[in-house]
């Protein structure tokens, strides 16, 4: 049983350090759901996932009373519907009527998104998955909750340059289609490398085809929390330092296993994995940046940001596979620009710039998110801003991610609001110079040499 002293502690995470569980997040696989009738299959797809998720907010607003610790999100991902409605859909327009009742479900259901209106293209594309791309745009301009997610490329196959210059139109079309809510569908759209199988979090959830029929994967958070715990020993060594830091992921992990364990006992559902990563939101004190920012940066982006970076996401792995048998998803600290509000002010001092977000996603959770660019920056750079990741992702074994916003009529220094845990963010300036030649090019880029393990 957690002593009184756990219990105080814990409390005072949440009331006064911004501690919450992320999400919890039910993943549904739907290939029993595949018919060769679009109809049927739609109607499958609603029936199975209204079916089984049909008490999952009711039990996460169980939890949040039952424990005190607030739950931000009640999440669900699927089987990516590219495979899903192979067998159905014929055209683009076919695969939005599935984006339709996938948002009709979260509607209904109350969840705040579905994730895996996705496609898995590391290696090529097959005509299903080439539809499913070309229909992101109209289906993130007609839904409320879908979360769009391509992965194009891993350690294992290489990057498929084919379907990168593919994603810089889509990006490209879905900002044009959501340009009078300012490009927002792109923020519910990710590109991804080595993408896994049980991430919990938006916009790059889906149900892996490795996965059961059903599972509870959990996020949590807490910026809040390690900064906290970091104030109190300033000045003392990398050695203290880290220890603070394993000690306070460690301790995160435990709220999250708990609140694991018991959504998995009243939903019935086996728990698959606790995602221990920092993830900020705009609230004041709840910022990665400003970790950084209490070890001994001025802002995020000053020289030593990628070192302690580097520092602050091996310490929290560290300290949270001690608290949790089943650590998976991404796992380790976040960088999303509008999502931060550390982020934010370091763009807007200078410090920080797309080059050195870069350079940090090397050593952290995802990579290029939630950035606004110019809308009028060409589909091509775009790409080539995916293909960088991408490179990244592939040669150091990791995933990475772009969640990029062009955001149409918008330019260098202005700022664009999302809501919600969305936030805002400056439009930050683009490499302006062209890469058009390399991006046109056919094919794909082959995987590492030390990709050839066996």
């Amino acid at each position: 049983m957690p002593s009184i002293y756990e219990v105080e502690e814990t409390n005072k995470m949440v009331e006064q350090e911004n501690l919450d569980i992320r999400t919890i997040t039910i993943g549904i696989s739907l290939f029993d759901c595949m018919d060769a009738d679009l109809d049927k299959c739609n109607e499958k797809i609603y029936k199975k996932i209204t079916g089984v998720a049909r008490d999952l907010v009711k039990v996460g607003t169980e939890i949040e009373k039952e424990y005190c610790i607030p739950i931000v999100n009640k999440r669900i991902s699927v089987t990516p519907i590219a495979t899903v409605g192979s067998a159905c859909c014929k055209s683009p327009e076919d695969y939005v009527t599935i984006a339709h009742t996938l948002d009709r479900c979260a509607k209904e259901l109350g969840v705040n998104f579905i994730g895996g209106y996705s496609a898995i293209v590391s290696k090529g594309m097959t005509t299903y998955d080439e539809y499913l791309i070309r229909s992101i745009p109209m289906a993130m301009r007609d839904t409320q909750f879908i979360c769009s997610s391509v992965n194009v490329g891993s350690t294992k196959t290489g990057i498929n340059m084919d379907a990168i210059r593919l994603m810089g139109e889509i990006v490209k079309e879905t900002a044009e289609l959501t340009k009078d809510n300012d490009s927002l569908g792109c923020a519910k759209l990710v590109v991804l490398c080595n993408a896994p199988d049980d991430n919990p979090f938006m916009a790059g959830a889906f149900h892996g085809i490795t996965e059961a029929d059903q599972i509870i994967n959990v996020g949590i958070s807490g910026p809040g929390v390690v900064k906290t715990a970091l104030e109190s020993v300033r000045g003392e060594s990398f050695e203290v330092l880290c220890e603070t830091i394993k000690k306070t992921a460690f301790k995160i992990t435990r709220v999250g296993q708990l609140v694991a364990k018991e959504a998995s006992e009243k939903l019935g559902i086996p728990f698959g994995i606790i995602d221990l990563s920092l993830a900020p939101t705009p609230a004041i004190g709840d910022s990665v940046a400003d970790i950084l920012h209490e070890i001994g940066l001025e802002y995020a982006g000053a020289p030593g940001t990628t070192a302690a970076l580097a520092m602050l996401n091996d310490q929290v792995k560290k300290g949270g596979v001690m608290a949790s048998s089943y650590v998976g998803g991404l796992s380790g600290a976040f960088i999303p620009v509008s999502e931060d509000q550390g982020m934010i002010d370091a763009v807007e001092a200078g410090a920080l710039t797309i080059e050195k977000l870069e350079a940090m996603t090397c050593v952290c959770s995802v990579g290029l998110d939630m950035i606004a660019i110019p809308g009028d920056t060409p589909a091509t750079t775009i790409a080539g801003m995916i293909a960088d990741e991408a490179a990244l992702g592939m040669i150091n074994q990791k995933t990475t991610a772009a969640r990029l916003i062009p955001v149409i009529g918008k330019t260098v220094g202005d700022n664009v609001e999302f809501g919600g845990l969305l936030g805002h963010a400056p439009v930050m300036p683009v490499n302006s110079y062209s890469c058009a030649e390399f991006v046109n090019r056919k094919g794909r880029i082959p995987a590492p040499i030390h990709s050839f393990k066996n």
